[in-house]
Formats: C-alpha cells, structure tokens, sequence
C-alpha cells in the first residue's frame, strides 16, 4: 500500500521542487519505523458515544486530472474495458466492477496539472442542507456557492442537465481536510449520473474491447499530510474511520465494515492524494506485472530513482516490520499515461499480512 519508490505526480512535479523521490520517502519510513504509534485523542476526534457526526459507509469515486481525455479513455478501456457510466459534459465517468463505483476523467487540456484531484465517501440518506450543517457544527465552514475550496470549507455544487445531472440540479458535496485536500460525499447510490441522488447511469456506453484486467472496487487512497494527528483527528472526528490495522508505525483507517481504509502518512512536499488502489480478482504480481508489460506499460529499471514515468510499472515488498508477510506482501504499482500513480491489488487485500495482503486480525 504505502509506495516505497513513492512517486508524486508528474504534474505536480513540476511546481513543486521538493517532489519525492525514493530516498526520501525511504526516509520518511525510518522516521515512521521509529516514531511512537498514533493514539487518536478523545473529544471531537474520537468516535462519539452516539456514533460520528457522519457515518460514512464505503468509497465511492476518485476524479483525476488528464491532460488528454481521449488518450486516458484508450488507456483505461484498453487495459481494464472500463463501461461509461455517464457523461458530465467533457468528464467521462468509467464504471468500476458493477458500480456505482467509478473513476471520473476530467481536464483535458495540455496545462492541466495531472493528478488525483479529489476522492468520494458515500454515507446513507445523502440530504446536502443536512451535512453542511453537521459540518459546520464540527468546525467546517460553508463557503459561498461557487467558491473555491479550501481547507476546513465545503461546499455544495449543483451539477445541472448541461453536466449530466437533474434539471434541477444534482448537488454534490465537497470538502477541504485540514490541508485542504478535497473530499466529496454522495449518496451510497450515487453513480455520476442523473437525479436528484446523481443515481441514475441508465445509459451505459459498452468500452469498445473487454480489456485486460476486470477491476472489482476502490480499495484505499493514501494521503500525504503535514501534520498525521491532526488529519486523524479531523477524519475520525466527523466520520468515525476507527483504527483497525496498521503498517508498523503507519496507522489504517477503515472505511466501512469491509477492506476499504485510507492511510495518512506525513510525507515530503505538499500535501496531496499520493495514489489510489483498485482490486481485481487473482491477483498474482508476476501475472499482472507480465499483462502490463503486454498492454505498454513497461517495468521499472531496478534501482531507478525518482519519479517513475509515465507508463511504467514496479512492485514493492512490504515486509513484518510493516506487517506485511514474511517474504514480503508484494505490492504493485503503475503510472498512466499522464504518469498519474495507481495501485492494484487482490479483492481481498486489507492492508494486512499474508501473500495477498488479507489477513487483517
């Protein structure tokens, strides 16, 4: 899960000199090998007697930034036969599995900062007017409609016909974490479609071939943050997330009741979405590894340093030291085109020990 080559965005690479590379993020691992576990605090960053302010149930989308939507289109129907769920104007909403899950390609234009721009929860009876005041009752502020985002904000948009929603509009929630990395929560229907819940993808566009890979579902996200109790804090407080699992000093916060979880790690350079993980059935490294290879996607150079490049794919042993299995719990990652980073791993995997990742006591 946690990426030991660590690549940032190409994108972002570029606006940021601190971008990371792998002896520094292996260095972030020995400073988190040797720092003391994360305890989350009582008061609001606890899970409350009466449950969190918003339970939310399950992971829904992540939207990346391409810079040319036709090309991530190929990409991704090509390697994984991805349906299209629905159109929102330019952005293309690609099914994961059976849905509603999905992974959204947006931007499109050649100065756009490739990158995993937001990720979803979903939580039951999605009602906007409803969370943003349980929001702002645990200290984030509504900002005006049309506003940017910011950290500790949200905001509600109101996705009308033009963008593939209600004629009245479909609202859709967005949120700053303490670093303002975004977050969206929808409805656990919620496809990227039409109605008033965004529910309704009633007119799917077959990918023109069946692809490599079947994805079955989002597994986690890992975030880069500034300051690792307080992003805890932030999203136990309002979600719950109980601590359930770790790797080594690296604390996993579940989403659900599943495998789902999102990991904060306080990382090198700005904090951002390092990189998502999707599952797929019999899941084998070499196997996958030597279906990249087919598909374009090339391996890493052993001992290659840096960002990894656009279409490019290596694995990673997470060892017990980071409870992973005694020979290693491998862990595979790849770039797409726009060398936007992503992870692939077995239906079952929890970020846990065990060849797959699976065993999560």
């Amino acid at each position: 899960m946690h990426d030991n080559a660590a690549a940032s965005d190409r994108g972002q690479s570029a606006i940021d000199s601190s971008c990371l590379t792998r002896r520094s993020f292996l260095g972030s691992l020995a400073a988190l090998a040797a720092a003391p576990s994360v305890v989350p605090r009582t008061g609001l960053a606890a899970s409350q007697a009466g449950g969190p302010p918003i339970p939310v149930r399950s992971w829904n989308h992540l939207t990346i930034s391409v810079t040319d939507i036709g090309r991530s289109r190929e990409f991704y129907q090509g390697l994984f036969g991805m349906t299209i769920a629905a159109r929102q104007a330019r952005t293309l909403v690609l099914r994961i599995g059976d849905g509603p899950q999905f992974l959204a390609l947006g931007g499109g234009r050649p100065d756009v900062e490739p990158r995993i721009s937001h990720f979803c929860l979903t939580v039951d009876d999605f009602d906007d007017a409803r969370l943003v005041r349980i929001l702002g009752e645990n200290g984030v502020a509504p900002v005006e409609q049309g506003g940017g985002n910011a950290p500790r904000r949200v905001r509600i948009r109101m996705r009308g016909a033009e963008f593939g929603g209600a004629p009245e509009g479909t609202p859709e929630l967005y949120f700053g974490d303490p670093d303002g990395v975004l977050g969206q929560l929808q409805d656990t229907t919620y496809c990227g479609g039409e109605g008033l819940l965004g529910e309704l993808c009633e007119r799917p566009e077959p990918s023109p071939s069946a692809g490599l890979i079947a994805l079955r579902d989002i597994n986690h996200f890992t975030v880069f943050v500034s300051d690792q109790q307080r992003s805890i804090d932030f999203y136990q407080g309002l979600f719950g997330m109980p601590i359930t699992r770790s790797q080594g000093a690296l604390p996993l916060l579940s989403v659900g009741s599943g495998r789902q979880f999102l990991a904060l790690a306080p990382g090198p350079g700005p904090a951002r979405i390092h990189h998502a993980c999707m599952t797929m059935e019999n899941f084998q490294h070499e196997e996958v590894m030597a279906t990249l290879e087919e598909f374009g996607i090339r391996p890493r150079a052993a001992g290659a340093q840096g960002p990894p490049e656009p279409l490019t794919s290596y694995v990673t042993m997470r060892m017990p030291d980071r409870g992973g299995a005694p020979q290693g719990t491998p862990e595979l990652y790849f770039t797409d085109p726009d060398g936007i980073l992503l992870q692939l791993q077995d239906v079952r995997y929890c970020g846990g020990g065990g060849y797959l990742g699976d065993v999560c006591t």
